[in-house]
């Protein structure tokens, strides 16, 4: 697969690129529409777009009327295919922030950089336990808002269970093997 589409809004039917020579694996556009579907209006949010690949989350959210999206990966590869899709849509510098950094080691520096986002999609590899691991930072770092979600793709096997203190649960979606789990930020479970 060379090219994506756009789903909806904005730039609906508009063709993106994916990265060449890049294994990567795509959301496929019946997942990223079933997540949108879910997500419902998400005008004026502040998104994190991690394991960015070829923007193709973020570039929806823009789409669909996001504030901003920080896109973050760690291949030049991929983030070079970001901003040429960016590029190519016309989309106005000031909507969207790229960064290369491995997913696990972005958080620390967003929390002291003061960054809330509203929508956070996780779309890591699978079989390495980064969805797990990515969950964890964002439940110990404090950038996700007080209304904010995070949108978790990973493989049907993979175990994302652990003892959060500030994510709960909210909604799981089944699409073959790969399943979407949707958390939501609440005051401190611990605190009583």
């Amino acid at each position: 697969m060379t090219n994506m589409r756009i789903i909806a809004g904005e730039y609906k039917s508009r063709l993106i690129q994916m990265p060449k020579s890049v294994d990567i694996r795509p959301t496929q556009d019946k997942v990223r529409g079933a997540i949108f579907n879910i997500l419902g209006d998400v005008t004026g949010a502040n998104t994190l777009d991690l394991f960015a690949g070829s923007g193709a989350c973020g570039i929806e959210a823009l789409s669909r009327g996001c504030r901003s999206v920080t896109f973050v990966d760690n291949n030049s590869r991929c983030l070079e295919t970001v901003r040429a899709n960016l590029e190519l849509l016309a989309v106005n510098e000031s909507d969207y922030n790229i960064i290369k950094a491995n997913a696990l080691s972005v958080f620390p520096r967003l929390e002291k950089a003061g960054e809330k986002f509203d929508l956070i999609f996780l779309d890591p590899p699978y079989y390495r336990s980064l969805a797990k691991k990515c969950l964890i930072n964002v439940d110990s770092c404090d950038i996700l808002s007080l209304t904010g979600l995070v949108i978790a793709e990973h493989f049907r096997k993979d175990d994302l269970f652990f003892d959060m203190n500030r994510l709960v649960l909210e909604k799981e979606r089944r699409y073959g093997d790969t399943i979407i789990s949707i958390y939501r930020k609440v005051a401190s479970i611990r605190d009583d």
